[in-house]
């Protein structure tokens, strides 16, 4: 069993940044996928960022496109979300997931593992 544990949500004004961490135990992200999802309150989880674990090869929602980077420490077993230029929209709880798919998985019922998620607020 895999456990993911997310870090580095909290409060910052619009225009900042934030940076997310998840680390795993119980395995290794060897031939897996990670993928940050987030939902704001009354709406549908959504993918925000994923990461194929071998190559790297990354996907990011268009409204992050630019401002948000999602990069893999192979030694540590983490997986980080580096969030810029910040905007009231981007506030949600953010989750660190996991898919034994070693393939960008789009929706969330594709992945097998799931943190407990951090908040991110973003103030204007």
């Amino acid at each position: 069993q895999v456990q993911l544990a997310e870090s580095g949500g909290g409060l910052v004004q619009a225009g900042g940044s934030l940076r997310l961490s998840c680390s795993a135990s119980g395995r290794t992200f060897s031939g897996v996928a990670m993928g940050w999802f987030r939902q704001a309150p009354g709406k549908e989880r959504e993918l925000v960022s994923s990461i194929r674990w071998s190559g790297g090869s990354t996907y990011y929602t268009d409204s992050v496109k630019g401002r948000f980077s999602i990069s893999r420490d192979i030694r540590k077993n983490t997986v980080h979300l580096q969030m810029n230029s910040l905007e009231p929209e981007d506030t949600a709880v953010y989750y660190c997931a996991g898919t034994r798919m070693d393939a960008i998985a789009i929706q969330s019922y594709e992945y097998d593992y799931w943190g407990q998620g951090t908040q991110v607020t973003v103030s204007s």
